[in-house]
């Protein structure tokens, strides 16, 4: 199968491009962030204040990394549940951020929003966390060192594996495969 190579940051054609199923590798800057980072970025939008990196065209990937072994560049990568997230992401989505990446289904708003704002999810495997790992090059916290591996860490990615769950026509590609595999 062919894969799609996505090179950050992202546009409102790349997006539209993109269909449920296709493998990407993405190649770039991407931001981490989880729960607690979510919620802070949100406040900062809230009071007008700056943010700590441009949101326009940008992925965010839904991880809290392990420490980094000496030699490494950072620990164990693997994605958490994205629906922790939900409550946040129609907003950011709203503001630019062009991808998010975690893994499990989102919620109807999100979906919405990724329509509405020409976005894609991608997801990649939970229990391939050193996997993905080795396609992080560099690491660094640029947001919220307070908040240990929650932190927004600046992910340099070579060849980042994922793949379109939600994209910009509001395709839904546990949906489609429910309906494919459904016995009824």
């Amino acid at each position: 199968m062919n894969r799609i190579r996505l090179t950050t940051p992202l546009t409102d054609a790349v997006a539209e491009q993109l269909q449920i199923g296709q493998q990407v590798l993405i190649n770039g800057i991407i931001y981490t962030g989880r729960d607690a980072a979510h919620q802070r970025l949100i406040e900062l939008i809230e009071q007008d204040q700056e943010l700590p990196f441009e949101l326009e065209g940008q992925v965010i990937y839904y991880v809290g990394p392990s420490p980094a072994r000496p030699g490494r560049v950072i620990g164990s990568a693997g994605p958490t549940t994205s629906g922790r997230m939900d409550r946040y992401a129609p907003k950011l989505y709203a503001l630019g951020i062009k991808a998010t990446i975690g893994k499990g289904r989102r919620d109807a708003a999100v979906i919405r929003a990724i329509k509405q704002y020409k976005g894609i999810y991608l997801a990649v495997v939970g229990g391939a966390a050193a996997l993905i790992a080795r396609s992080i090059k560099e690491a660094g916290i640029i947001a919220f060192p307070d908040l240990g591996p929650e932190a927004i860490y600046r992910l340099v990615v070579e060849d980042f594996p994922a793949i379109v769950i939600n994209d910009a026509t509001g395709g839904d590609l546990y949906n489609e495969s429910i309906k494919n595999y459904s016995m009824t």
